[in-house]
């Protein structure tokens, strides 16, 4: 079965076709012109499966299945349950979770099937605790690294908004904003570590996706491993299992 899996978030439109084996080609497009998509599909033969995780809004939607419909095919959305592909979800109203923290929680499963700190780095940043067994225990959601250095800029009076790199003992205001970010982001990583130790699930991994990924993986400390577009792979597992 050959799968177009799209992840649609407030940034970014990201895509790839899977054939069963692995990803045939990928891309994307920016979240202001998903209009792009039925362009950027032109050349695809048709798949059997078009299927979606969208947090980008009801216009991205729209989109969304008229790219799909130029490719003769109706596009499925992700919609997170109390139970899916292996893993059961602790949420109080498990369908409020985003399509994309659910998917990127069935794509660490599939992938490792241990303990994991589930990371998605982004324009926002989503920690999500999976224990041993496949539960989804909880999770936060923080500002990413971008959204703290614009609100700095934007509510204080001297700290304006530059290019800064990420230092140990920052010695320059830019530095100090940029590494203030990668810490916190890192911190709260460490933080759902320790909450999954003390509750016995032992030393979790840490499975890291996202556009900032490259930046927060040095800062933090114990196993990492980064997962290309961890949400398309968990969108296929939903695919296989839902529409075989």
């Amino acid at each position: 079965m050959r799968i177009l899996a799209v992840d649609a978030g407030n940034t970014r439109i990201k895509w790839g076709v899977h054939d069963g084996e692995g990803w045939q080609v990928q891309g994307s497009v920016a979240t202001t012109q998903a209009s792009r998509l039925a362009r950027a599909w032109a050349r695809l033969a048709p798949p059997d499966v078009v299927i979606a995780a969208n947090v980008a809004g009801k216009s991205v939607a729209r989109a969304l299945g008229a790219a799909a419909r130029r490719l003769g095919r109706r596009v499925r959305f992700v919609r997170s349950a109390a139970a899916q592909c292996g893993v059961r979800s602790s949420y109080d109203r498990p369908a409020q979770l985003g399509a994309d923290r659910w998917a990127a929680l069935i794509g660490a499963w599939h992938l490792r099937r241990r303990p994991c700190v589930v990371v998605s780095a982004g324009t926002t940043m989503t920690v999500d605790a999976l224990s041993a067994d496949g539960v989804f225990l909880g999770g936060m959601i923080v500002p990413g690294a971008d959204l703290m250095r614009r609100a700095l800029a934007r509510h204080t009076a001297g700290l304006r908004l530059q290019k800064g790199r990420f230092a140990f003992f920052p010695a320059r205001t830019a530095d100090a904003i940029a590494s203030g970010a990668v810490n916190a982001l890192a911190g709260a990583i460490e933080r759902m570590q320790r909450f999954m130790r003390e509750s016995g699930e032992g030393e979790p991994l840490v499975v890291l996706s996202g556009g900032a990924a490259a930046a927060i993986e040095p800062a933090l400390n114990g196993r990492v491993e980064v997962v290309d577009n961890l949400v398309l792979e968990g969108i296929v597992r939903i695919a296989r299992d839902s529409f075989r």
